[in-house]
């Protein structure tokens, strides 16, 4: 029997759809998913088997136009992932169509990735008409010679069969990268922060999530099969701290009330959450923390 596999970028402007499409592919919550743009900032790598194959998803941060040193970081990330992967996969939305950051990832795309294959996987397509996404098809192909295009609802799951299948045929012929029960190759405690600042993400609607990141300080395993996690919210300024733990210590309860039995969901045991915030003006500038992200520090630089 022959197996194939290999790794797959999903690239495409922030909130395009590719961590819902890594977790659909996948079949579990590997990948951090809200409503916010750029919640995404290191690369997740979620395994997906199909026959045969197996597909290690790379989802990368989203490309947009970066104005500070995590920005850069982030992006620098995203090209990096679809520079070493075997097959990109660029992810546009349907209703949005061929905005200026599109054009502006078209642009970069080519020498990217020189001769490998890219797929275009068009989401969201509950939300335009058929003529609309015809058109939209033919003119993403006139601009890059797409070795396929995918019309896909990556939330609702359509169309993500025909793409993860094209995908496991074209991957080269290889013995599996991971165990069989491998979902994720992220370290259990950047899974853990990541499920944190997505609820810290969802309940915050301010800009304050993109001055904020969480680190899994300590992890415990106890005796009778449950774990121990403490974890630290930085934050850049004291008013970001009283915004984050809320009247009453309300709001970091519920984050970690949710955070905990998200946890506990994925781990399948019980976990003890214990979180604090921490005033750090310079976390942005801290390598430390970038590679806490799995970010480099030195992309970064302008």
């Amino acid at each position: 029997m022959t197996t194939r596999a290999g790794f797959v970028a999903l690239i495409g402007e922030p909130n395009a759809g590719k961590s819902t499409l890594t977790n659909q592919m996948v079949g579990a919550k590997v990948s951090i998913v809200t409503h916010k743009v750029q919640t995404t900032r290191a690369r997740i790598r979620g395994v997906a088997i199909e026959g045969d194959a197996q597909i290690v998803l790379v989802d990368t941060p989203g490309l947009f136009k970066p104005r500070r040193r995590l920005d850069r970081a982030m992006v620098a990330a995203a090209w990096s992932g679809a520079s070493d992967a075997d097959i990109v996969v660029l992810l546009i939305e349907a209703h949005r169509g061929i905005t200026e950051g599109v054009e502006a990832i078209l642009e970069n795309l080519g020498e990217v990735v020189g001769k490998r294959p890219v797929a275009l996987a068009i989401n969201k397509i509950d939300r335009v008409e058929a003529p609309r996404l015809l058109a939209l098809t033919q003119q993403m192909n006139e601009k890059f010679p797409f070795t396929e295009t995918f019309l896909i609802s990556a939330e609702k799951g359509h169309g993500v069969n025909a793409l993860r299948k094209w995908l496991a045929a074209e991957l080269p012929e290889s013995p599996w990268l991971y165990p069989e029960d491998q979902i994720a190759d992220l370290p259990l405690r950047m899974i853990a922060s990541e499920m944190t600042r997505e609820k810290l993400t969802l309940r915050l609607h301010q800009e304050l999530p993109y001055q904020l990141t969480v680190e899994t300080e300590h992890w415990e395993e106890r005796d009778d099969g449950s774990a121990r996690i403490d974890q630290i919210i930085y934050v850049v300024r004291d008013g970001h701290k009283g915004i984050v733990l809320g009247n009453k210590g309300e709001t970091i309860k519920a984050i970690s009330k949710a955070a905990r039995e998200e946890l506990e969901e994925f781990l399948g045991r019980r976990i003890h959450l214990f979180m604090q915030v921490k005033v750090r003006e310079k976390w942005l500038d801290e390598a430390e923390r970038y590679s806490e992200m799995g970010l480099d520090f030195k992309d970064g630089n302008g």
